[in-house]
């Protein structure tokens, strides 16, 4: 079992101390006998130890970095949400596919804003902008926020603050188990928690340092009993030999562990795998063990939002991913919607 992330090094904003929560992060981590260090900004973290690239990207990744988030204007999230709300940027899990390995490039460590009331703030005017209709933030766009949570508690608050709104609703998706501390949150049923779920051969090669799918399942369990809207993303769907018996093998673990109350209101998004020239070239670097299939000329090309083309399946294997997996919801979780598939 994965444990709770526990930094091995700490940065701290002077500004962080100016608020309560970077203060009590503070006396947390001295507590627990982490390292501290001062930084000017938490774009700025340029004295990481270690002696080459593959010691600093792994100490970066297990280092973190509590700051201000200066930047209140949200990007949007399609199609998950109209917004991304920004508690946190980074993460802990090492999974090799992941997108962040580009737009986190050299700060790959683990940033947590303390200023989460000026954030609330933020996202009140972009709920009024849009009243009367729903407004769903997504809190996980930069980081896996769970996995961090158990120290900040800041997804808590953010839960309890939606759970008061009228036109706000929060979403989010992990690939941690350590939810605990949010079962007894007042949701008010305006927060979806979703659990980013795939085929054992994916986790066991490609999701190193992350949760395993029993123990997300049994986490998705918990979560449902606690009242939560549930759902799942399956992503990045990864053809592979043996892929269809493999998601099947997934599905069917679902289906058995799941209880029945979890069933209702259920969601599934799915994604198949794309990766850009810029993110193969970083993944190689940080990963150049990987067992990844990364070969362009497999791909079809396709244009991505800021002009940046990606490689994703060509069509007749994307038909195949979505009558496959698409087939298997149908046939485990007739009540579930499917969101989209991309």
């Amino acid at each position: 079992m994965v444990k709770p992330f526990v930094p091995q090094l700490v940065y701290i904003e002077p500004r962080a101390l100016e608020y309560p929560l970077g203060r009590e992060l503070q006396k947390k981590f001295e507590d627990m006998g982490v390292e501290i260090r001062e930084t000017t900004s938490h774009n700025q973290i340029r004295n990481l130890p270690g002696e080459n690239h593959f010691q600093k990207y792994r100490i970066a990744k297990s280092t973190l970095v509590v700051g201000i988030r200066k930047t209140l204007k949200f990007d949007t999230s399609k199609p998950s949400a109209e917004y991304a709300i920004p508690f946190a940027t980074g993460c802990m899990g090492h999974c090799h596919y992941c997108y962040l390995q580009t737009t986190m490039g050299s700060k790959p460590y683990i940033r947590t804003y303390v200023n989460v009331e000026e954030i609330f703030d933020a996202a009140e005017v972009y709920m009024k902008e849009r009243a009367p209709e729903i407004t769903r933030f997504e809190a996980s766009c930069t980081s896996d926020i769970v996995g961090v949570d158990h120290l900040t508690h800041t997804l808590k608050r953010a839960i309890e603050y939606f759970g008061k709104t009228d036109h706000g609703r929060l979403r989010f998706v992990t690939k941690f188990a350590h939810v605990d501390h949010l079962l007894d949150a007042k949701h008010n049923g305006r927060t979806r928690f979703r659990f980013s779920i795939n085929d054992d051969y994916i986790i066991k090669y490609f999701e190193p340092g992350t949760s395993r799918l029993n123990e997300r399942i049994e986490a998705a369990a918990k979560i449902a009993e606690a009242g939560y809207p549930l759902g799942f993303i399956v992503a990045p769907i990864y053809i592979h030999e043996g892929w269809k018996e493999g998601y099947l093998e997934m599905f069917e673990k679902l289906e058995a562990q799941l209880p029945s109350y979890a069933r209702k209101d259920l969601t599934f998004e799915m994604i198949q795998h794309r990766f850009t020239k810029p993110a193969k070239r970083v993944i190689q670097e940080n990963y150049p063990m990987t067992k990844l299939e990364l070969d362009e000329s497999k791909r079809k090309w396709k244009w991505g939002k800021y002009g940046i083309g990606k490689y994703v399946y060509n069509d007749n294997e994307q038909e195949a991913i979505k009558d496959t997996l698409g087939g298997y919801i149908k046939k485990y979780f007739p009540e579930a919607k499917i969101e989209y598939f991309t």
